[in-house]
């Protein structure tokens, strides 16, 4: 089932292919040998069939994405964000690497109770990454996208924390 609306993709278990040039560097993730370390930690072991549901994601954005993204797509202070991006086992709607920074826009369905669980686990997963975590609901996009915007603007500043690697041990920063 894929419901581009709520982001639910359920899909059989599948086995990956091998990756070669720069997604070729495999690492353990607690969904096996799946996931792969590339582009200083950017993905943070994502799976390669993320990286194929992303892409037809990002084909199909909602519209409240769309809406967010014509301001995104602009290189906010000069920082680029990234739409749909594999990170772990999870699919982000947006990410800004250098700012260690997430941001999801939640439909309707996320207000539901195990929808709200799921969500608030795997905003601990992603913070346990290093990573901010910032959730907006679709009337606040459409409705007030210029707080939004300065709520994103204010986190837009250099992090200070080191982000851990998939293995959970930290990353040292790069000179």
């Amino acid at each position: 089932m894929n419901n581009q609306n709520n982001k639910i993709i359920t899909t059989p278990n599948p086995t990956p292919r091998p990756l070669k040039g720069k997604f070729s560097d495999e690492v353990k993730s607690p969904l096996g040998n799946l996931g792969v370390e590339v582009g200083g930690n950017m993905f943070y072991g994502a799976a390669p069939i993320l990286f194929e549901f992303a892409k037809k994601m990002r084909e199909n954005p909602t519209e409240a994405e769309a809406v967010l993204w014509t301001y995104l797509s602009n290189k906010q202070r000069g920082l680029r964000f990234k739409r749909q991006h594999p990170i772990k086992y999870f699919i982000a709607d947006f990410y800004c690497h250098k700012a260690k920074l997430v941001i999801e826009i939640d439909g309707g369905y996320h207000q539901l109770p195990e929808q709200y669980e799921y969500d608030k686990n795997r905003d601990y997963e992603l913070e346990e990454l290093g990573l901010k975590v910032l959730r907006f609901t679709n009337e606040q996009v459409f409705f007030d996208i210029e707080n939004v915007i300065k709520v994103i603007e204010g986190e837009l500043v250099p992090t200070t924390h080191t982000p851990k690697s998939p293995k959970g041990d930290f990353v040292k920063p790069r000179k």
